[in-house]
């Protein structure tokens, strides 16, 4: 193991480390995350801190996949910063066997990419994998779990589709020993969740409203604390879109955005005319671009008939293309600032045509290279790399976490976030 580390180490210093640097300190990957706020949900505390944040940990997961089938090889857990590493020395290791991943649905190039990659990690350090995709239907994916164990699957990861909807499968899965991985999204209400990955997704929605009071003039830069912008003063029309309710991290976006928004809104720059403003008028069920269309069209008639928008909060990238989709029916030539989330090329491709504002960088590359090596940990007999063990409490237990940094995009930093860490081809944007 310590070869394969090692090895590992210089290949990611010789190879990738000058070039991805740079990526990193020139765009500074702009962190507009106000010291001091919390990841809970529910909370406005201080946000817990991540240690071992030297640059050689940071760029791990940006590596190729023959880096990640090292790195989960190693029996290390993650591909960022550390926390807290233990592992027992007594079990045996296991080289093989079937691991069964999860996915909530192809409809996303984000979710089959993130299955390719969880796959191509596991394969690599000798495993067999079972990747199902569930097409967004709750009795499918829960039939597929049943499935993988049936095969005998030696650890689940799972992103849920519903995050409540699995506490029967899970009991079957810890009634036969396997190990369960929460992939991105918390699955609720269980206490058979073993680890969770994931990125710090109260930063995700506290970035989506910076870049957001960025694109609409109201503060300076993404580094603004204050509306210091050449339109602080308001006021701005302003709508709220939100995820789906059953998925977890839905609470912790709106969240993250409202706790920079609601001091604006309270003070009159921002104004949100349609008056709906909590994550329940808010939501947008299974994610669906199509849904988020259509109430951008209800909003639109019911509100700006002598008015218009100057800036939507948006969620997630296909929900920001259902929301251009209506603002084009409605005439609207140039877009309102509009965020997103994920980085799809068609998203990338809208903000370079100057619609969609900005987006969310999640690497689910590295993402998938914790959540193998977590679920290959565990069949080791190691204990997963961890660096949040009190944020994600699903209801019934704190489950213990690693989190990953989300990156801010827009046009005028897509090619050095993006293309040049190899995530998309400049071709696929042509």
């Amino acid at each position: 193991m310590l070869a394969v580390t090692k090895w590992l180490q210089l290949m990611v210093s010789f190879n990738r480390t000058a070039r991805i640097a740079s990526c990193l300190g020139n765009v500074g990957m702009k962190q507009s995350v106000r010291a001091g706020r919390d990841t809970d949900p529910n909370s406005s505390g201080v946000q817990p801190k991540m240690k071992g944040t030297d640059l050689f940990k940071k760029l791990l997961g940006i590596t190729a996949t023959v880096a990640v089938a090292a790195l989960v090889l190693s029996g290390c857990a993650s591909t960022t910063g550390t926390d807290t590493t233990a592992t027992t020395g007594t079990e045996a290791v296991v080289e093989s066997g079937l691991i069964g991943v999860s996915m909530p649905t192809q409809s996303s190039t984000r979710w089959i990419s993130d299955g390719e990659n969880v796959k191509s990690a596991l394969e690599a350090a000798g495993f067999e994998v079972d990747l199902q995709f569930a097409e967004d239907d709750i009795p499918t994916q829960v039939a597929q779990l049943e499935a993988m164990l049936t095969k005998g699957a030696k650890a689940l990861i799972i992103a849920a589709i519903d995050g409540t909807q699995l506490t029967d499968v899970l009991q079957a899965a810890a009634d036969a020993g396997v190990p369960v991985i929460a992939y991105d999204r918390l699955i609720v209400g269980s206490a058979n969740v073993d680890y969770y990955a994931t990125f710090d997704n109260f930063k995700v929605g506290v970035q989506q409203a910076t870049s957001l009071l960025v694109g609409m003039g109201v503060y300076a830069s993404e580094d603004s604390t204050s509306a210091d912008g050449p339109n602080a003063a308001g006021p701005l029309n302003i709508e709220l879109f939100a995820g789906s309710l059953d998925d977890n991290n839905a609470f912790f976006f709106f969240n993250g955005a409202i706790s920079v928004l609601q001091p604006l809104i309270d003070s009159g720059v921002l104004v949100v005319k349609s008056g709906q403003t909590t994550i329940e008028q808010a939501a947008t069920l299974r994610w669906d671009g199509a849904v988020a269309q259509k109430r951008m069209e209800d909003l639109l008639v019911g509100n700006y008939a002598d008015a218009k928008v100057d800036g939507v909060l948006s969620p997630y990238d296909g929900i920001s293309r259902g929301i251009i989709a209506a603002l084009t029916d409605a005439g609207y030539a140039t877009m309102p600032t509009i965020s997103g989330q994920d980085a799809e090329v068609l998203s990338v491709k809208s903000i370079l045509a100057g619609e969609q504002y900005s987006t969310i960088f999640k690497d689910t590359r590295e993402l998938a290279g914790v959540a193998a090596g977590m679920a290959i940990a565990l069949l080791n007999g190691e204990m997963p790399e961890t660096n949040d063990t009190t944020t994600y409490d699903n209801g019934v237990k704190v489950v213990p976490s690693f989190l990953l940094t989300p990156y801010i995009v827009t046009i005028d930093n897509y090619k050095e976030v993006l293309v040049d860490s190899g995530y998309i081809a400049e071709a696929d944007l042509g």
